[in-house]
């Protein structure tokens, strides 16, 4: 696990942009956390760092929206309105999730047991003030575990490994 904690939504959105230069096809990201701690604004980096033009804004009405314009296209889910994880069926989640692109899921935590196990969580909580989130990402699979260490390498080069 890696804990990181930003002072700003640029930063956040800064994170969000280093590790979306990272992805590549059939990456799943499952972002949890409260209201307002800063899922979309998140999703708002990665879409830059896959050099996605448009304006990402939360699916929470359309529950999923699709960018394909940028270097991978990226699939962003809300599951917020989900009542049962059930539903994801009938929108035909797993053709996102094992597509050609970047899937990133809001409220993730909604649908336990419908994703692969294979993935990476990302928390966002607040901080101490009102601009402050610690983020804890936890790889789970090899090719997220290598996802992490190449983002820790990134952003401190003199970093080691991530340990288990």
């Amino acid at each position: 696990m890696l804990e990181i904690k930003t002072y700003s939504p640029d930063e956040t959105f800064n994170i969000g942009t280093k590790l979306g230069k990272l992805f590549i096809e059939g990456d799943l990201i499952c972002l949890e956390g409260p209201l307002g701690a800063g899922k979309t604004h998140i999703t708002q980096g990665f879409a830059n760092g896959l050099k996605i033009k448009d304006h990402v804004s939360s699916p929470t009405f359309n529950i999923i929206k699709e960018y394909h314009e940028g270097r991978i296209p990226l699939y962003h889910m809300d599951l917020y309105r989900l009542t049962e994880p059930e539903e994801l069926i009938d929108l035909g989640y797993e053709e996102y999730i094992y597509g050609n692109g970047v899937t990133v899921v809001e409220w993730a935590d909604k649908a336990q047991g419908m994703f692969p196990e294979e993935r990476l969580i990302i928390k966002l909580e607040y901080g101490v003030n009102i601009t402050t989130r610690v983020i804890e990402f936890m790889p789970l699979g090899d090719r997220y575990k290598q996802l992490v260490d190449d983002f820790v390498k990134d952003i401190n080069p003199n970093a080691s490994k991530l340990e288990d």
